[in-house]
């Protein structure tokens, strides 16, 4: 939901102010949700991360990263086997496959190294451009945005987003954040997102974003998949299948 009436300079300085105070709650740094010590754990995570908790995520590759210490032990090893591995992430069955052709592809197209360039991150089995992108600033340090869910829902709450369309909100966010920003975009939000801008119960009266989103009073809803507006507490099962089919792609 842009703000039709603002100004470049004043959508600007909005943001400059948003940051600021994002900074002040959870530093100037991106924050780290997921554990891993390299590029390759890093994109596994990410994609176990689908429709999964981080803390679970977190225990799993905990023991994962012991067991096949390398990109050539996971594309080695017996798919079934990985599969009960990361049985507890859920969708076990399309990671699993996703990570052993992954790895099958960096050791043979890449020489083991994960590139460093969003076409031929989105090229690998099970990564789109949310992990894509994570790896390029996280671990290259290349300015890029990611768009989670928390990202999608918050920076369409705060006009500066108007789409409820991943790749859309990561182009326009593009336009509207001061390339500084865009690594730790994605890490301040999903804290805001987990305590106080929240998807169904937005606790507005205690957020220190109040004054500075138009959507405190009322939420646009253009960060919901379309099958789902307007139908906050009410189930729609054909379209939750259905984001939950897409979000498998991370």
């Amino acid at each position: 939901m842009f703000i039709r009436s603002e100004s470049k300079k004043k959508r600007e300085m909005r943001v400059r102010e948003i940051m600021k105070r994002l900074d002040a709650h959870y530093g100037d740094r991106p924050m780290i949700f997921l554990e891993a010590k390299n590029a390759w754990q890093l994109l596994f995570a990410t994609i176990l991360s689908a429709q999964c908790t981080d803390a679970r995520v977190n225990m799993v590759t905990e023991k994962l990263f012991v067991k096949y210490k390398d990109l050539q032990a996971f594309a080695d090893c017996d798919l079934k086997e990985l599969e009960e591995d990361i049985h507890s992430t859920g969708f076990y069955h399309n990671k699993a496959k996703n990570m052993k052709a992954c790895a099958k592809a960096l050791v043979e197209e890449y020489g083991g190294e994960v590139p460093k360039n969003i076409e031929a991150l989105t090229g690998l089995p099970g990564v789109g451009r949310k992990t894509g992108n994570l790896i390029l600033g996280n671990i290259y340090h290349i300015p890029s945005i990611v768009v989670d869910t928390h990202v999608k829902r918050i920076s369409n709450r705060l006009g500066l987003a108007d789409s409820p369309d991943p790749t859309k909100v990561e182009f326009q966010l593009m336009e509207h954040l001061p390339e500084e920003f865009w690594i730790r975009w994605n890490t301040h939000i999903i804290a805001l997102g987990r305590t106080l801008c929240t998807s169904q119960n937005p606790k507005c009266g205690e957020c220190y974003l109040q004054d500075l989103c138009p959507s405190n009073k009322k939420d646009p809803e253009t960060w919901r998949p379309v099958g789902e507006r307007k139908a906050v507490g009410k189930k729609k099962t054909a379209a939750k299948k259905a984001t939950v089919k897409k979000s498998l792609e991370v």
